[in-house]
């Protein structure tokens, strides 16, 4: 009797872990193996590599209606948007930097991209979380569906108007089965013709130094998603997209000053920051970009054009200014609808900014004088 027992709890033992052995197996495959650039794609409405553990999913009527609706989505702002900017930003932004800082960004690498093409480092700086990795392979069906769908909505704004709408990225970016930041700026690497190699979590500690995430640093610490991808030309580029409080207490405290400090001056790019920067309470991040930055390219809702002084900076100005929207009604610039009137700018063809219609947006280029003539 006791043999038999004994057999017994064997045999269960041995079929309950060949079942565990089994399930993690079908848990980890498609969610795991597939490579964070195969799960961009996924997400972006793109074919997935040859052989990849996703590929299964693509026969699936929620991700090929996904496809419809992105490949529209993407001809329509590659139209309307990102081709013209390209070509503007080809003409007027000459000797580009090879550091981009774009604070206040959100997940929007579509237009730090569209911009400053050539790029190798991009620090983008906002308060919303980046999330873990995200997963696809538990989610089929209806999931699949209603994941994707929430994923496209939280897409509508900056595909629409040319930026995120804070709360409602909140909300979406909580709510979605592809939760945080990262699915979105998959999404924008892949439709731009990147290609991800690796993707790494980390904080920020007091020196400006990362260290692996979830070391027990204190409250209020930065904590970084490093993207490594590639463009089309082969060069190995990076994205750190730094979730932190830029407001003076945030940038005090969190290490975040210390990490940007460590990296070359380089170009900012700053558009529908909320007039953040023209608070005191940001006065501190406004001094950092004023300091580090060899060009400052922004709409209105930037630094000030009062803090840029004529005899450090060259200011140029593009499109039409009208003053801020009604959301903002008391950050209407007499300086800066005064450097509009005189400068008589040139037009731009697509809209930027908190006023997206190309009529009505405005652009200013400020280079730092010294650097620019050192640079000639």
């Amino acid at each position: 009797m006791t043999t038999r027992l004994a057999g017994l709890v064997r045999w269960t033992v041995l079929i309950a872990a060949t079942f565990m052995l089994l399930a993690s197996g079908a848990r980890a495959t498609p969610a795991q193996s597939a490579t964070p650039n195969d799960v961009a794609r996924f997400l972006a409405g793109l074919p997935p590599s040859e052989g990849s553990p996703l590929a299964s999913l693509t026969r699936e009527r929620a991700w090929l209606g996904h496809v419809a609706a992105m490949d529209s989505a993407w001809a329509n702002i590659e139209t309307r948007q990102l081709s013209r900017i390209r070509t503007w930003s080809s003409n007027e932004l000459a000797t580009p930097s090879d550091v981009l800082y774009y604070f206040f960004s959100g997940p929007d690498f579509l237009y730090a991209d569209a911009f400053f093409p050539s790029a190798t480092t991009y620090v983008m700086a906002a308060l919303e979380p980046s999330g873990s990795l995200p997963a696809i392979g538990r989610t089929r069906g209806e999931s699949l569906s209603y994941g994707l769908s929430q994923l496209r909505s939280s897409l509508n704004s900056v595909l629409n108007f040319s930026f995120f709408r804070t709360r409602e990225m909140r909300t979406t970016l909580s709510a979605n089965t592809f939760s945080g930041t990262l699915p979105i700026l998959y999404i924008f690497l892949a439709r731009t013709g990147k290609t991800i190699d690796e993707v790494s979590f980390y904080d920020i500690n007091e020196d400006g130094a990362l260290v692996a995430a979830g070391e027990g640093l204190p409250k209020g610490a930065a904590s970084v998603a490093k993207i490594l991808f590639k463009g089309n030309d082969g060069k190995q580029r990076t994205i750190y997209y730094v979730r932190t409080d830029l407001s003076n207490g945030g940038w005090r405290k969190s290490g975040f000053k210390a990490f940007c400090e460590k990296m070359e001056p380089g170009d900012a790019l700053i558009k529908s920051a909320s007039y953040l920067l023209h608070s005191n309470a940001f006065s501190d991040v406004r001094t950092h970009l004023l300091e580090r930055s060899k060009r400052l390219l922004q709409d209105d809702s930037g630094v000030p054009v009062s803090f840029l002084k004529t005899d450090e900076w060259q200011l140029r100005p593009y499109g039409r200014y009208l003053g801020p929207i009604a959301v903002f009604p008391d950050n209407y610039q007499a300086r800066l609808a005064e450097l509009f009137r005189r400068g008589k700018p040139p037009g731009i063809d697509f809209g930027i900014g908190y006023r997206f219609r190309p009529n009505e947006s405005n652009i200013l280029i400020a280079d730092k004088v010294a650097v620019r003539a050192a640079e000639r």
